[in-house]
């Protein structure tokens, strides 16, 4: 007789973008932080139940849903200067694999691409919890972290400050923190 290895079925999430943001900080003049985020997200997220090895993710993000309270500075950031939003409309992170941090946390190694530049990176997930809504729906909830240097995808604008430095850091802290629905 052969033992069968007990099976855990892939379950698969889609992103529900009323629940779900992506949002970033980064230092503005050298000692302020400005804030914004992106409310055009998607995507989808697969794994075997409790196994983050198993973690499939594809988050696609609309460069022109940009919103940081001002909308000079909006479209600004959606220009050619920065997103290039007209030309590059989706920003995209593709990630597969994740390994545990031993606190509850994963590391998710994947691709981030902005401006049509694709590079390596690895989040930082932390899963929040697992419940059902009123609806009868099954939720899960996550926040994923990463810093990035701008310059490396193409977000090279800057302007130099009369008293030293620059107008806009080169580090910028995004936080992606997703609700998404099973089925």
């Amino acid at each position: 007789m052969t033992a069968v290895a007990p099976t855990t079925a892939l379950q698969t999430w889609h992103i529900d973008p009323t629940h779900s943001a992506v949002s970033f900080a980064v230092r503005h003049m050298m000692f302020a932080t400005v804030r914004g985020q992106f409310g055009d997200v998607s995507g989808s997220i697969s794994m075997e139940q409790d196994d983050p090895r198993t973690t499939a993710v594809d988050v696609s993000i609309g460069t022109a849903s940009i919103d940081t309270r001002m909308p000079q500075r909006d479209a600004h950031l959606t220009s050619p200067d920065f997103f290039d939003a007209a030309t590059f409309p989706t920003a995209t992170f593709a990630g597969r694999g994740a390994t545990a941090n031993g606190d509850g946390s994963w590391a998710l190694g994947g691709t981030l691409t902005i401006r049509g530049v694709s590079k390596p990176v690895v989040l930082q997930v932390r899963p929040l919890g697992t419940g059902n809504d009123p609806w009868g729906k099954v939720r899960s909830a996550w926040t994923a972290t990463v810093t990035i240097d701008r310059r490396e995808f193409g977000l090279n604008w800057n302007q130099a400050l009369e008293a030293g430095g620059v107008l806009v850091a080169t580090d910028v802290d995004l936080t992606l923190d997703i609700q998404a629905v099973q089925g």
